[in-house]
């Protein structure tokens, strides 16, 4: 494997060893808080930890993070691999914009982390979901948007759009005594949940289908539609 094909992994392995094992935790304790509360509400007391909410938070933080800044990852390493210098050349302000969308996408995402007014939240929820969604409209940024039902893509940019609005939303969340946003969180993460099963499958085709550096000006002579190689 050459230099080009690591990096070409970072991607997976980041997936593999941080955010799936986020995943499982996050959706632990959010089953151990729902039962907590179920407790509560009908025995006054519940042999579930008060401990699982302010883990569930925190861990929920954790994933949110690590999803966007995997989507991040995915898109930079595209789109730094494809730029070549004939678009440096052709397309300089459309290449310094790029890089700065993506500077401003990681500050928005940090200064979400730390902001505390709702507006706050929803401006630097807004900021960082549309550098996402600008960055993944560059041509370099494979989409498979003919069957985009399938695509990999799609489901990570909604998935990381998701967690982008849960991480903002999460003040509100204990300051709803009504439960409207816990409500919202609920279905909107349970749909997020999909969306990763979604990626595990097709991550893991995409992986297949990208060939090794060297192997490529061989693989790509092949006739794709008809299943067929020279």
């Amino acid at each position: 494997m050459d230099i080009k094909d690591i990096f070409l992994l970072l991607h997976p392995a980041i997936a593999v060893v941080i955010v799936y094992p986020l995943i499982g935790n996050v959706v632990s304790r959010s089953l151990q808080v729902r039962q907590r509360r179920q407790d509560l509400a009908s025995v006054n007391r519940s042999k579930v930890s008060p401990a699982v909410g302010p883990e569930h938070v925190q861990l929920g933080r954790w994933l949110s993070g690590s999803v966007v800044g995997l989507a991040l990852l995915g898109m930079g390493h595209e789109l730094i691999s494809k730029i070549s210098e004939q678009t440096w050349n052709q397309e300089p302000f459309r290449v310094g914009f790029v890089a700065l969308i993506f500077l401003s996408t990681i500050a928005s995402l940090v200064l979400l982390y730390n902001a505390r007014p709702k507006i706050w939240r929803a401006v630097f929820a807004t900021l960082t979901s549309m550098g996402l969604i600008l960055l993944g409209c560059q041509p370099e940024i494979f989409r498979r948007t003919n069957e985009w039902y399938v695509s990999h893509y799609y489901y990570g940019v909604a998935a990381a759009l998701l967690m982008v609005v849960s991480l903002a939303m999460v003040q509100d969340i204990y300051q709803d005594k009504r439960n409207r946003w816990r409500m919202v969180h609920i279905v909107l993460n349970s749909f997020a949940v999909l969306l990763f099963v979604g990626q595990g499958f097709t991550g893991t085709r995409d992986l297949l289908e990208i060939p090794l550096s060297w192997q490529e000006s061989f693989v790509y002579k092949c006739d794709f539609t008809n299943k067929t190689c020279p």
